[in-house]
């Protein structure tokens, strides 16, 4: 279990997941946080402002400062990548999401240093194969992402559980979190949860907008989606850090599907709005791309002993609203 004098390392600190952990890390009374980030010019920053146990450092630092603070490392959760499913530099996604990775986890092994690493739901493509969190190496294989940030988590699963399946090794967790909602999301524009969009959406013009069905099959609305809380992610991470004898692929969802429709209409409940819906024909380059499905299977998760139940979406949407009760103007 880590001591919480260790020094606890987040890669992407200032970002979505990885600002709500260290939030969370502080309140639970870890005192040595690092975050490992660039803050550019925008306002990201505001997400870890409030912080008082925080050193920060740059990517480019981050190999030098694991080795030389190696032994009092608890853990390194890696968080920081390109996020974006529509970013076309794909040597870029493969430098910073593959490479630095693989680059990471060396060093981590190298030290004995527990490694936490961000997959995500979107390896699974269309989810013809399910959503079975195996960490088989043959069926990591059949699955088909739809694009290049997908394509370069699963190149990574696939990579580090090949490569380490079977051998004696540090702790080793990949965490396949699918759609994350809550507060500190409003730095990444376009990528917002749907969640965020539809507020926007629903202050500016009064109804909310959702993608017409490019399936004959779904009812236009009718897709759906596994939508999972912030604060769901970081405790199943945090258990993870003070499970160290626990090691392996996961799913991290809420463990039910819902549909845009139903976000909507709970959205305008909260807002005090009756919902008005328009549906909207998708973008030819988007519908491609489109899982009009998702949905973990926890029951891995659960097998090793994480037994918290998940955010209802209903209260999960109430809790982002109550932190930020100005939401509709905020956007």
């Amino acid at each position: 279990m880590a001591d919480k004098n260790d020094i606890i390392v987040v890669t992407g600190g200032a970002g979505f997941i990885g600002s709500n952990l260290l939030k969370e890390l502080e309140r639970r009374g870890f005192r040595r946080l690092v975050c490992v980030d660039t803050l550019g010019t925008g306002e990201k920053w505001k997400n870890i402002s409030t912080l008082t146990n925080l050193d920060i450092i740059l990517p480019k630092d981050v190999k030098d400062f694991i080795h030389r603070r190696s032994s009092e490392i608890g853990a390194v959760v890696h968080l920081g990548a390109i996020s974006s499913t529509t970013e076309t530099d794909v040597d870029l996604i493969y430098s910073t999401n593959v490479m630095f990775t693989l680059r990471l986890l060396s060093s981590c092994s190298l030290h004995g240093i527990p490694f936490i690493y961000a997959s995500s739901a979107s390896t699974y493509g269309d989810g013809s194969n399910g959503f079975s969190d195996s960490q088989d190496i043959s069926f990591l294989s059949l699955l088909q992402p739809l694009n290049a940030y997908a394509w370069s988590k699963s190149f990574v699963d696939k990579r580090i559980w090949s490569d380490c399946e079977g051998e004696n090794r540090n702790q080793v967790v990949g965490l396949k979190f699918f759609n994350v909602y809550g507060p500190n999301e409003f730095h990444k524009g376009s990528q917002m949860s749907v969640m965020c969009k539809f507020y926007q959406e629903l202050s500016i013009s009064g109804c909310i907008r959702l993608f017409k069905s490019c399936n004959s099959d779904i009812v236009d609305g009718e897709q759906r989606r596994d939508f999972v809380y912030v604060g769901d992610c970081v405790d199943v991470i945090i258990w993870m850090i003070k499970h160290r004898e626990v090691s392996g692929l996961f799913n991290v969802g809420s463990g039910e599907a819902r549909t845009f429709n139903d976000v909507a209409r709970i959205i305008c409940s909260e807002a005090g709005k009756e919902p008005v819906i328009e549906y909207v024909v998708m973008p030819q380059a988007l519908q491609k791309h489109y899982q009009n499905y998702t949905c973990a299977d926890l029951s891995k998760l659960r097998s090793v002993g994480y037994n918290k139940a998940m955010t209802p979406i209903e209260e999960g949407i109430r809790i982002y609203r109550g932190i930020y009760p100005m939401l509709l103007v905020l956007l």
